[in-house]
């Protein structure tokens, strides 16, 4: 079909208004989801799921049965895999959609607050004491906290290893267990409480501060990524942006990915 032969076949095709609209959805939808997925390991693995359908359609060119074979069996489940393969994107990407009905953050961007936050997280890079702190912002962390130690009305509650979670400026539990990330790319010289940061951030919207055990460095781990080795200044800065909503864009380009 050359040129002018496509055109006259779209001159023929007849669009409503409801088609334009229906159109436009769809492209949002998908230039959405590729600005959700860009940067992160979910786009490697859709990329992935491009190159095994090209395969299929080149296999159904050239007569490949066997391999036609195996992929048309694959592609018929695809469904399926495409759930369990991008099961925390899915999760993060229903979530991001339900935000705008829920509450703003939850600090208001309270000096008060960041300061307390930046001077224990100074105290214990200066000392060399490890700690996970969770601040909770649009997405509730309370799945994380039922196997915590709730602190709201009991101060004196013994303490173990974990996260400790900030809810509407109140330290709301202690001692939580945060999902690992699972993330490949992960350099080797993190440790189990860097992997659980990242992978609350994989799941959440929280900002989680990580004070390391090893270096007496400070980092952040937001959307799945990791800003390492911050100042306590720099890290007032940070939490003041992201719970203000200004410049976030800045700070996760700033973000150096692992």
């Amino acid at each position: 079909m050359d040129f002018l032969s496509f055109v006259d076949f779209i001159k023929q095709m007849e669009f409503t208004w409801q088609d334009v609209i229906d159109i436009a959805i769809v492209a949002s939808l998908i230039y959405w989801i590729i600005i959700l997925i860009k940067g992160t390991r979910a786009a490697q693995m859709f990329f992935g799921l491009v190159l095994i359908f090209i395969a299929y359609i080149t296999a159904s060119v050239l007569g490949l049965k066997t391999i036609y074979w195996i992929l048309s069996n694959f592609l018929n489940s695809i469904i399926l895999v495409i759930i369990v393969i991008f099961q925390a994107d899915i999760r993060r990407a229903l979530t991001t959609v339900g935000n705008p009905f829920l509450k703003g953050y939850n600090f208001g961007g309270r000096e008060d607050i960041f300061d307390e936050i930046v001077k224990a997280s100074g105290y214990l890079a200066n000392h060399k004491i490890g700690a996970i702190i969770a601040l909770e912002r649009e997405t509730g962390l309370k799945n994380y906290m039922e196997f915590g130690i709730p602190l709201d009305f009991n101060p004196v509650s013994p303490l173990h290893d974990g996260a400790v979670i900030v809810q509407q400026g109140i330290i709301a539990a202690a001692g939580c267990f945060l999902p690992l990330s699972s993330n490949p790319q992960i350099s080797k010289e993190l440790g189990s409480r860097h992997r659980a940061a990242l992978g609350l951030s994989e799941e959440t919207d929280a900002v989680i501060i990580v004070i390391s055990e090893e270096r007496g460095t400070i980092s952040i781990a937001l959307n799945g990524n990791l800003i390492q080795k911050i100042t306590s200044h720099e890290l007032k800065q940070h939490l003041m942006a992201l719970f203000k909503k200004k410049e976030e864009g800045l700070l996760l380009k700033l973000m150096r990915r692992i």
